[in-house]
């Protein structure tokens, strides 16, 4: 095995936001990280799919609607200011409607006994005592009543985080379902133009290679080690040890890698520490890709799916996205089919679920039939969405505790173990950064300020 005498400085695990996040705040300050990469390429959940045949499909769909003007900026200086803006129109289909998102004030078109259900519930409710909410079915009955929030967000959480609201806590909404007022409700029942209420109004994609490319200008700033998967973590020698035979010693380290994983490793890491972090729950996704021989498969970005008899949860549409992630007159479509190893295992192959998927196509009248389909391929996560199921709260505080005190460092969606997205993420990871190096708190907020607002959301 090969050591690294010298000390190689902060080494960061995980190429993805994150990732090269913790990169940028170290290079901000005229230091140079080292990252590690158990994959071939770089990106970790962010990373891009190419395929032989001209298509390019992302690992989910990923987009940037940052705020933050300074992430703009960067986003747009790694890309060479070649991005796509685009308005996000986001839809939902249920038993053949197709109606706008959210759901909630979109109900015009449904069948009207359902429309007049829920608005009747969602008044009832507005005028109703709450109660205690102990849950997220707690919330989404005493918010929008119990004919709505069956037919569709309950629906929707059992594909979605593969499991009933009820086993879920209520800390992870931020702005992602939307409260409306009654007026909103009953414009919506009876008109098919409601305004425009979903928490993203406008994004960026990169016009060319896809959502990875956001990471190039950030690619230089650390040494990049791809094909080099941790096995094993020394905290107390400060020394890393990776599958391949090598050894690295550290002065600080920082990952990204998901925390049941990451206790796996660490030397020395007490078992009740590991064995709450087995408690914490992510599901698993199924992508499956499906390319077209005609262009426009649908005007949405992506659309939401809560029909038992569909087995995926959402599609996006990439070549809505960028021209260029699909051959010329060519359409691509990309479909989430979620599993989690606590709730609901993954049966079969990833592959296994191409032929469902394009029988939901054609169900729901996306496709015509098999022979417009000139590609099919399939990305499997592993690690998708964080589940907030009520093992959560405590496994964290257990987890976390522990790898302050040890000095371990973590970052990102699957380090902080929160639903963050792509610019939360990276400043994840230059906080992280910054706490190795030994800023104090309020050195933390005053540089990162923008990151702590977008935190709160």
């Amino acid at each position: 095995m090969g050591l690294c005498m010298e000390n190689c400085g902060v080494a960061i695990i995980g190429s993805g936001m994150a990732g090269f996040g913790a990169a940028n705040a170290l290079h901000e300050r005229g230091l140079r990280g080292t990252i590690y990469e158990a994959r071939p390429t770089l990106g970790g959940h962010t990373s891009t799919h190419y395929y032989d045949d001209g298509y390019t499909f992302d690992e989910g769909p990923h987009i940037s609607f940052t705020e933050i003007a300074r992430l703009q900026d960067l986003f747009a200086e790694s890309v060479g200011q070649k991005y796509e803006t685009l308005p996000a129109y986001v839809n939902n289909y249920w038993q053949g409607h197709w109606i706008k998102h959210p759901a909630q004030v979109n109900l015009h078109g449904l069948p009207e006994d359902l429309v007049i259900a829920c608005i009747r519930d969602f008044i009832t409710a507005q005028h109703a005592s709450p109660g205690a909410i102990n849950n997220y079915e707690d919330w989404l009955l005493a918010s929008f009543g119990p004919t709505f929030a069956s037919t569709f967000p309950m629906q929707y959480t059992r594909k979605y985080h593969t499991t009933e609201a009820r086993n879920l806590t209520t800390d992870w909404l931020g702005p992602r379902l939307y409260q409306p007022k009654i007026e909103e409700v009953l414009r919506g029942a009876i008109s098919p133009n409601s305004p425009d209420v979903h928490y993203v109004s406008h994004f960026r994609y990169p016009t060319h290679r896809g959502f990875v490319s956001y990471l190039d200008k950030f690619v230089p700033m650390a040494d990049l080690k791809t094909g080099f998967k941790v096995i094993e973590i020394d905290p107390a020698e400060k020394q890393l040890t990776f599958a391949n035979g090598e050894m690295r010693a550290f002065s600080e380290v920082v990952s990204s890698m998901p925390l049941p994983n990451l206790l796996k490793i660490i030397k020395g890491a007490p078992k009740d520490v590991v064995d709450a972090a087995q408690l914490l729950a992510c599901s698993q996704v199924v992508l499956v890709n499906i390319g077209l021989k005609r262009p426009f498969v649908s005007d949405a970005n992506w659309t939401y799916f809560y029909d038992d008899d569909i087995c995926f949860a959402r599609l996006s549409f990439p070549s809505n996205f960028s021209p260029n992630l699909t051959p010329q007159g060519c359409s691509s479509v990309q479909a989430e089919v979620y599993f989690s190893e606590k709730w609901k295992p993954l049966t079969g192959a990833p592959g296994d679920w191409i032929e469902p998927v394009i029988d939901g196509l054609i169900k729901c009248g996306l496709v015509k039939d098999r022979s417009e389909i000139n590609h099919t391929s399939t990305i499997f996560a592993p690690w998708a969405n964080v589940i907030f199921d009520y093992d959560r709260p405590k496994a964290i505080e257990t987890v976390h505790g522990y790898l302050d005190d040890v000095g371990v460092g973590y970052c990102g969606r699957y380090g902080d173990w929160a639903y963050i997205w792509t610019d939360q993420s990276f400043i994840s990871g230059e906080r992280a950064a910054r706490r190795a190096l030994g800023l104090t708190g309020d050195e933390i907020n005053i540089k990162s300020q923008h990151g702590m607002m977008l935190a709160k959301d």
